[in-house]
């Protein structure tokens, strides 16, 4: 049996690969003002996933416009908060898990993740919240931006 010569390919490092499938994700959203993603994984398995959106059997943002209060969309609900309400619906445990998210998660998505017993959060566009980042600090998980980790594809 005559083996074929390995031709390299590239593939991408698995923080790369969850920060594309959480910016797939974010397709789904269904408020105009942002389009958001977030990916829970551990053991470079998915969890769950989540997007922004109106809570279940609540027309969407699309469909009869924003609530705004104060500039903010009262209607949809974050796609960090629905990440961890598809693993309380599946009974999917979140302990340990990382978080990518196509964007900083704002205070109150923060406190979420921290409860839920993430470790890491990775975000690619920045929404910067002093009482996030102590929070993140004090619960000792990690944050950091998509843009400083080392992506590069590795080959298989």
């Amino acid at each position: 049996m005559q083996h074929d010569e390995r031709i390299p390919t590239a593939r991408p490092g698995w923080d790369e690969y969850f920060m594309t499938i959480a910016r797939t994700v974010a397709t789904r959203a269904t408020c105009p003002r942002a389009s958001v993603g977030c990916v829970l994984v551990r053991d470079h398995r998915i969890l769950t996933t989540g997007y922004n959106g109106a809570p279940r059997h609540v027309a969407h943002c699309t469909q009869v416009g924003c609530l705004l209060v104060h500039g903010h969309c009262q209607r949809a609900t974050h796609a960090e908060a629905n990440a961890i309400v598809q693993g309380a619906l599946h009974g999917v445990g979140l302990e340990g898990a990382q978080a990518y998210c196509t964007h900083q998660p704002c205070v109150n998505c923060t406190k979420l993740l921290i409860s839920a017993g993430v470790e890491r959060i990775v975000y690619e566009t920045a929404y910067p919240d002093p009482i996030a980042a102590e929070l993140l600090a004090e619960a000792g998980v990690a944050i950091m931006p998509f843009g400083t980790l080392d992506t590069a594809r590795v080959a298989p």
